[in-house]
This record gives structure tokens, C-alpha cells and sequence, in this order.
């Protein structure tokens, strides 16, 4: 599997790290964004808080209910963006995604406000 495979693929196992080391997947949308990936999820989820303090990642072609598809996994950096970075993350998801996702990053930016969410950028990690 390759990043950009990575990047088209309908939805993507992030998995993030806790304080102890253990790790902790979560399916989410995504997109690619030139050679990175990125990621749009509200600001004070939990996987948000998990990379500000480790910003090391995997990433997994999976289905939306988190079941993955392969055996290969992908590590990353991840980065939390500032609004302008949000806002940019927020147009390509609704690209990618079609109707669903204009209307899924549009009504959150109506009921959560701006700062309600949050665009995460992820660089594949160097070998």
C-alpha cells in the first residue's frame, strides 16, 4: 500500500498513542493534500490531545467501522493545524467526500462554531 493509495482510500484507521504507549485507533475521514494526509476531527476529541502530546501516528485502510482491510500499516507525524490550516482541511475533505461531506463540515462549522474542529495534517514518517 502506498500513501497515496493511503489517501484515496474511503477511511482511514488513525491510530494515536496514550501516556503509557498503549495505542488507540479510530476510523476517520480522510484525505490527500499534496504528500501529506489530512485528517478533520473535533477539537477536543481525544486522538487530538493524544498527538499534541506524541505526535506519531499510524494510519490503516479500514472500513467506517474501524475494521481494517490488509495487514499494512503506515506510520506518520502528525500535526494539529491553526484555523487557517482548519479551514483548508474543511474544503478538501467536502471535496473528496462530495455532498455528504459539504454538508457533514458545514452543519458541524453551523452547531460547533469555527473552533469547533479541527484539520490534522500527517507527513509520512522517514525511513
Amino acid at each position: 500500500m502506498s500513501w497515496s493509495e493511503l489517501g484515496q482510500s474511503h477511511a482511514v484507521l488513525l491510530t494515536t498513542y496514550r501516556k503509557d504507549g498503549s495505542s488507540k485507533g479510530v476510523p476517520v475521514w480522510a484525505a490527500p493534500d499534496g504528500d501529506r494526509i489530512v485528517v478533520w476531527t473535533q477539537t477536543n476529541a481525544y486522538k487530538v490531545k493524544r498527538i499534541r502530546r506524541n505526535p506519531s501516528v499510524a494510519l490503516q485502510i479500514c472500513d467506517m467501522r474501524g475494521n481494517t482491510k490488509g495487514d499494512e500499516v503506515l506510520n506518520g507525524t502528525a500535526e494539529v493545524l491553526d484555523a487557517a490550516g482548519t479551514e483548508h482541511v474543511r474544503m478538501v475533505i467536502a471535496g473528496k467526500y462530495g455532498i455528504l461531506g459539504w454538508l457533514t463540515v458545514n452543519s458541524s462549522k453551523l452547531f460547533r462554531g469555527a473552533s469547533g474542529t479541527v484539520g490534522i495534517s500527517i507527513a509520512q514518517a522517514q525511513s
